[in-house]
């Protein structure tokens, strides 16, 4: 059995517990939490929950810890500290600063002989895998990559953690003329105004509603480059339309083989529930970290450095017979 550490317990850590129970091979062995862990009701029984400050006293009853925590502020700090005593996995999604996270995490992972897997999830993640075979496959061509129209755990993180802030849900919505251009192989040259918009509904008082919205919009690598709007709402409103965290999107790439011979490849994702997809993800690369550091591997990882037998359930023989 690989034994999983969940660190940090909210949407995401729930959708990674969720995924935990459908693979036979693995066990959740323990939450941690910053908040008092008797006020922390887990999904699973016999999990013990236990204060985020201890979490080094489990270091030898852990094999993959995976760390829930927010890119913004928390990832930054909380992967590269745990991976000095876990083999690790995160989801870090501030793509401009990826190649800046995975140099932290490499330093310390390798320093300390683990495997410290970053930025896995769907996008980046398996988006990002796409992206990187249909370029291979496709070399004279040009990618497209459209989220939406769906919940962004990472953007309503991060207006949530705006001063006076109570509540949040920001759904990325691609533009749907751009979307139609590229489908049709017009090749556009989009810039990232022209393919999404950002719509985000807030709880607050009403007295910091300008500094606020002035905040979000003007928020760097989240929403200065893209037309938002922003709804304030009551707290019921929120709670009643806008409960569910759907999310999906679609990464394409154009292309031509020889001139004149045009191919268009896509890969599209639809999602009920945006945190328990990643986490589905999350816990199949957990495995191949695991197995990665079984054969004595250490330092940063992503998902270009697994190959599929390595997050497979089932045995190569199985794969070859059944998959390929």
């Amino acid at each position: 059995m690989i034994r999983i550490g969940i660190y940090g317990y909210g949407n995401l850590a729930r959708g990674v517990e969720a995924a935990i129970k459908k693979n036979d091979d693995m066990e959740l062995v323990a939450v941690f939490t910053r908040r008092e862990p008797e006020t922390v009701k887990v999904n699973t029984e016999n999990v013990k929950v236990v204060k985020a400050t201890d979490v080094t006293k489990y270091k030898n009853d852990i094999d993959v810890l995976v760390i829930c925590g927010g890119s913004r502020t928390d990832l930054p700090v909380q992967t590269p500290e745990l991976v000095k005593y876990f083999n690790v996995i995160d989801s870090f999604d501030t793509h401009a600063h990826v190649s800046e996270h995975y140099q932290n995490v490499e330093k310390n992972a390798f320093e300390t002989k683990h495997i410290g897997v970053i930025s896995m999830g769907w996008d980046p993640g398996m988006f990002s895998l796409n992206r990187a075979i249909m370029n291979a496959v496709l070399p004279d061509g040009n990618d497209y990559t459209f989220w939406g129209k769906g919940v962004s755990q990472g953007h309503s993180d991060a207006i949530r953690r705006i001063k006076g802030v109570k509540d949040a849900r920001q759904y990325t919505c691609p533009v749907q003329s751009a979307l139609d251009a590229v489908r049709n192989g017009e090749n556009p040259k989009l810039t990232t105004r022209e393919k999404h918009t950002r719509l985000c509904y807030v709880v607050a008082d009403p007295k910091d509603y300008d500094r606020i919205e002035n905040e979000i919009k003007t928020m760097p690598d989240y929403f200065s480059d893209y037309d938002t709007t922003v709804n304030f709402i009551s707290q019921e409103e929120l709670d009643k339309n806008h409960k569910g965290l759907p999310h999906g999107g679609f990464v394409i790439r154009t292309g031509e083989t020889s001139n004149g011979v045009k191919h268009v490849i896509e890969y599209s994702l639809k999602l009920d529930s945006n945190p328990e997809f990643t986490g589905s993800v999350i816990v199949a690369y957990a495995r191949g970290a695991y197995r990665l550091a079984k054969r004595g591997e250490c330092g940063a990882r992503t998902v270009f450095d697994f190959a599929p037998r390595d997050i497979a359930k089932c045995s190569y023989e199985e794969l070859l017979k059944h998959t390929l």
